[in-house]
């Protein structure tokens, strides 16, 4: 059985915050500020300390421990920041933020089924569809955006979205009821508008996707075992995992997810800084169908919800194969006491095939390696989506992140004979909206230090003339991203363009300066149009790349507070300074997409869907790093 790891005493600066820790952070803001019964705890997390202090971290320093914290006060609307001394136990600083709405809170996705199911209006729009009985209709809420209208100010709301199900196991999403929306004043708990677009016939056919729906299963898949008789080739230290020439540590943050710290590869007996912090900035997903039941469903899944706080336990043999090491999260519940996610991320090895070969025909030798690679992952359910976070770590050096996208479709029903325009039919009377997976990911790169410069690498064809008489030359063009207008970016996949983080004051043995290269994967940028409400709110999504110089307060590319903000906040506002970027301490700013022309194939359950992108050596090495990677022994193959 795989051993599920709990959260150890910290023992560096960046471990996570422990139960304990923030039992007494909660503990602390309550007396101190004599908060009530009115008063919820949005989250409770490590503040981290300065970065040169972490940098200057030397096993047995003392540590200071601190917890910064979100507060709403539902009886008035207020919002607090709050930074509590876990050492000292004492509020070390308490402010108001005005004008804000902090991120939605599980109990309130929870309790809002019972008051929209408690509206007369809502009530008899559901008995214009025959439906008396709604005790088996889901309600599904949703963050609900910013369209300047008069009944959004003030207020905190959630919009939702209503499917009914056949039976309490049923999937819901066959048989949406399309163009009925509520939206809720959440502190006041009452439905304050109901929109209905008209009546259009639910969809009847069950849509169903267990094992016991689906029918007779395939009968010829034998087992395929994965073992590792000595155990894992990584050994793990409280929160941080070295495996090969990598040490890396890694947390769970209630907003962001899954986040790598102070990732560095050993050469020449030393670590060499990598990336000091990694992990997901913002994501959006905007949805192109302008209906009235579905034009404001565009849910910031990071600054809305809180993506590490739908973190999902794993479970051995599905999520995960092998030789596994599964660590819990702690987090903070709406009351200021810790909560456990079991199993939250998963560590274990892989094999991937080939790390490189060559047959050599004149001494008719051969030499191969195979590759294997460490996987840090945790697995988040969003409403219907389920988002798999994988980071990847190569013997090579290259660093991949990858998305994997399953789950089920937002659905919408149309009528008898009718084809929809902004969607694709998947069952009878049922299409999938046209709709966008934006990812934003914050890169904290340190690459052999702190002092980095930025360059943009395009493959170009040479004119032909006196230095190309044959039309066949190309030449590698770099051009320096010096400021912060300079460094706003989109892929270009003819040119096979991607960005170079050099260290200018290291060399390699060639002279040349050491890099790593964030090599992008093919991807739109946001389709909706910049002037619309999730343009104006999710800028960030206009462009894949952003280069910011390192500050503190610049964690989110949205901004901290996307819930019901009109826009601007976040990455636009921060680069209108144009920043020097040169040798200094830069962070990218990556975005990339799906997007999802949805296909019958992907209904009811959808098959996973990729995305993400690689961090790859250029020059950071004098030569392959995996040349030391010993011949594969004590495989069996069998021929036949």
């Amino acid at each position: 059985m795989p051993e599920s790891l709990p959260a150890p005493a910290p023992t560096h600066p960046l471990d996570p915050l422990t139960a304990e820790e923030i039992r007494i952070a909660g503990a602390v803001a309550r007396k101190e500020q004599g908060l009530g019964d009115d008063a919820r705890f949005v989250s409770i997390t490590l503040r981290e300390p300065d970065k040169g202090a972490v940098l200057d971290f030397r096993q047995g320093d003392p540590i200071e421990r601190q917890a910064f914290m979100v507060i709403l006060d539902r009886g008035s609307g207020d919002t607090y920041e709050a930074v509590v001394s876990v050492t000292d136990a004492v509020v070390s600083s308490w402010q108001r933020v005005p004008n804000v709405q902090p991120a939605i809170m599980l109990e309130e996705i929870f309790s809002v089924s019972d008051v929209v199911k408690s509206s007369p209006l809502w009530q008899e729009a559901m008995r214009r569809r025959g439906i008396t009985d709604v005790e088996l209709v889901q309600i599904d809420p949703w963050s609900a955006g910013n369209f300047g209208l008069d009944v959004e100010r003030g207020r905190r709301l959630l919009r939702t979205a209503a499917y009914v199900r056949e039976s309490p196991t049923d999937n819901g999403y066959a048989h949406p009821v399309e163009g009925l929306v509520a939206l809720v004043d959440l502190n006041a708990r009452e439905v304050v508008e109901v929109i209905d677009g008209g009546v259009v016939p639910i969809p009847p056919t069950s849509s169903n996707y267990d094992a016991q729906s689906v029918g007779p299963l395939r009968p010829d898949l034998r087992s395929l075992e994965i073992a590792q008789p000595n155990g894992p080739s990584f050994a793990v230290h409280g929160h941080e995992v070295r495996w090969q020439k990598w040490r890396v540590r890694f947390s769970l943050h209630p907003t962001e997810g899954l986040v790598l710290h102070t990732v560095g590869y050993e050469d020449g007996g030393r670590i060499r800084s990598i990336l000091y912090r990694a992990g997901l900035s913002e994501m959006v997903v905007p949805y192109g169908d302008p209906g009235i039941g579905q034009y404001w469903k565009n849910a910031f899944d990071a600054g809305e919800y809180g993506i590490g706080k739908l973190v999902v336990p794993l479970e051995q043999g599905c999520d995960c194969l092998g030789e596994i090491r599964y660590f819990d999260a702690v987090m903070a519940d709406e009351s200021g006491e810790p909560l456990t996610i079991r199993n939250a991320i998963c560590v274990h090895e892989e094999d991937y095939g080939i790390l490189w070969k060559h047959d050599d025909l004149f001494s008719e030798s051969s030499e191969v390696r195979r590759s294997r690679r460490l996987v840090i992952s945790c697995i988040a359910t969003v409403g219907p989506y389920e988002y798999g976070f994988f980071w990847y770590l190569y013997q090579d050096g290259t660093i991949q992140l990858e998305v994997k996208l399953t789950g089920i479709m937002e659905t919408a029903a149309i009528r008898p004979g009718e084809e929809p325009r902004f969607g694709e039919m998947i069952a009878p009377q049922l299409y999938a909206p046209f709709h966008q997976h934006i990812f934003n990911f914050r890169l904290d790169l340190d690459v052999d230090g702190t002092a980095n410069s930025v360059f943009e690498l395009d493959m170009e064809a040479e004119p032909p003339g006196p230095e190309n008489p044959h039309g066949n030359a190309w030449r590698a063009v770099a051009r320096p991203l010096r400021r912060e207008s300079e460094a706003q970016r989109v892929i270009n996949p003819s040119a096979a363009r991607c960005w170079k983080v050099i260290n200018p004051n290291v060399r390699n043995a060639l002279g040349g300066p050491v890099g790593y290269k964030l090599m992008p994967g093919s991807s739109a940028t946001m389709l909706a149009d910049a002037g619309s409400s999730v343009g104006r709110r999710a800028s960030f999504a206009g462009k894949h790349l952003w280069v910011t110089p390192f500050a503190t307060g610049e964690r989110h590319a949205a901004g901290d507070y996307p819930n019901q903000h009109p826009g601007g906040d976040g990455l636009p506002a921060w680069t209108a300074a144009d920043r020097s970027l040169e040798n200094m301490d830069v962070v990218l700013w990556h975005t990339f997409a799906v997007t999802h022309a949805p296909r019958p194939e992907d209904w009811p359950v959808m098959p996973v869907e990729y995305a993400g992108f690689s961090l790859k050596p250029v020059g950071f090495f004098d030569r392959n790093p995996a040349l030391d990677v010993p011949p594969p022994t004590g495989h069996r193959a069998h021929a036949h």
